[in-house]
């Protein structure tokens, strides 16, 4: 981009990021471009790749939800995007747009984003020795992004997501949800981990996985279930209502939160207990320093009681209350980002088969909720996407 054009997107557009640099211009987004490898052939470049890129971005984050929209979105405003950008051969047609989103290698294009998202993670831990970051790792279905003639059933989006920051750091995809435990290690490697607490359900609670996420300098915190019974009986026998007494002779740490809402009182229970030398299935798991429970009560305004338990493992031993906050905290990421993904961008219902786009356009979506999460506004998502409209 040339300086000219740079003072241009400056003058003109400001995206406000409440961050240690206060304002991020569009500009210092579009520079993180410029080392990307344009995929269409020579002769056809009547369009900047810039361009093309940048009216995407604007697009998924007013709403858009496709290239035929983000074209239509882009001609309406065409008398204001002159003013920002360079536009040689005035706005590119949905075609142009649809094939630069489907030629585009995914990694590639994500690793655009890698420095800009970074800085706005910072490198800020907590006091203490407690790191500040944390790191969910979910993945989601695009429901109806499957393609029955040639095969290929709906793709399953891993994401990784800064609960603290409310930033997406890193995506990768796979066909089924099976697949999702080999997709997630090369996630890991993929983002950076360190100084930072990560957590993944069940279905991450692989010894590779932990050993992936110790070798990045991050801890972890994995739920343990069923599918993995010998360490999941070994955790519920040693909570279990017979070794109380022996518990509180040994190092551990509790939290205890009450809430009432929408009728109903959630008492939520943690104990964190640094691991015994005795414990059974402590040497296969890479860098285990502690077990842990979670007891949510359930009691409803006509007196029905409900609850349940959940059982971790940790390569850390923090407080009962941060321990508290990173459990609670797992579940930012489908609050803050894949509801907000079907309420907001309407993703589910993605109609989009090509499988190159699908996985840079839910990019581009995870990118555009990350934007408008961290403007100062109180407004919502959906509404701060009007508004940029």
């Amino acid at each position: 981009m040339t300086e000219r054009r740079r003072r241009r997107v400056d003058s003109s557009i400001a995206v406000s990021v409440p961050s240690r640099s206060a304002d991020a211009s569009l500009s210092s987004i579009l520079r993180h471009f410029e080392s990307l490898p344009d995929p269409r052939h020579h002769r056809n470049r009547r369009h900047l790749l810039g361009d093309v890129i940048t009216l995407a971005v604007c697009g998924v984050i007013v709403g858009c939800d496709g290239p035929t929209a983000i074209a239509a979105w882009a001609r309406a405003k065409q008398d204001w995007l002159r003013g920002v950008l360079e536009l040689p051969n005035g706005v590119p047609s949905r075609d142009c747009i649809r094939r630069v989103l489907s030629l585009l290698k995914p990694e590639a294009f994500q690793r655009c984003f890698e420095s800009w998202i970074a800085s706005l993670v910072g490198e800020a831990t907590h006091a203490g020795t407690e790191p500040q970051r944390l790191i969910a790792i979910d993945g989601k279905t695009a429901r109806r992004s499957h393609d029955a003639r040639n095969g290929l059933g709906p793709l399953h989006l891993v994401s990784a997501w800064a609960t603290e920051n409310g930033l997406s750091l890193g995506q990768l995809a796979t066909d089924e949800k099976s697949n999702e435990i080999t997709v997630i290690p090369e996630l890991i490697d993929r983002i950076d981990v360190k100084g930072a607490i990560v957590t993944i359900d069940a279905m991450g609670c692989q010894k590779d996985i932990a050993q992936r996420i110790v070798d990045g300098q991050g801890d972890y915190v994995l739920a343990v279930k069923d599918n993995q019974p010998k360490l999941h009986e070994a955790i519920q026998e040693f909570f279990g209502d017979e070794r109380q007494a022996e518990l509180s002779k040994m190092p551990h740490r509790q939290h205890q939160t009450c809430e009432q809402s929408h009728g109903r009182q959630d008492q939520r229970y943690y104990v964190l207990a640094k691991l015994p030398a005795g414990f059974p299935l402590k040497d296969p798991w890479p860098g285990i320093k502690a077990i842990g429970m979670a007891v949510r009560v359930t009691e409803t305004s006509d007196g029905a009681t409900s609850g349940d338990t959940r059982y971790f493992i940790s390569s850390c031993y923090p407080s009962g209350r941060r321990f508290a906050d990173v459990v609670r905290g797992h579940w930012g990421i489908e609050n803050s980002l894949h509801w907000v993904l079907d309420v907001t961008s309407d993703e589910d219902h993605s109609r989009t088969r090509n499988r190159r786009m699908t996985d840079n356009l839910s990019w581009l979506r995870r990118f555009a909720v990350s934007l408008l999460k961290r403007h100062p506004s109180k407004d919502s998502i959906k509404c701060k996407s009007r508004i940029a409209g």
